[in-house]
């Protein structure tokens, strides 16, 4: 099983983009979606965008993400 993180595309260059996960920014590879624009989201893995998702479902699961790294700092851990 493979966990994709949501990451919106902040600028692009020849191979790769600078993507924004959650306030955080890092250069990912693009060669899997070459139709990637400024503003997509795209769902990482590995380094790698993987595919492209609509603005509703990325922010839907970036909210996901930030209950889960919240839960981590609950009193159960």
């Amino acid at each position: 099983m493979c966990l994709g993180v949501p990451a919106k595309v902040i600028k692009l260059e020849e191979h790769q983009a600078l993507v924004d996960v959650m306030g955080s920014r890092m250069y990912v590879g693009i060669i899997f979606v070459p139709e990637v624009e400024l503003d997509d989201y795209v769902l990482l893995h590995a380094g790698q965008a993987m595919t492209i998702v609509d603005e509703q479902y990325a922010k839907e699961s970036i909210e996901e993400w930030r209950n889960v790294l919240d839960a981590k700092h609950g009193p159960f851990f």
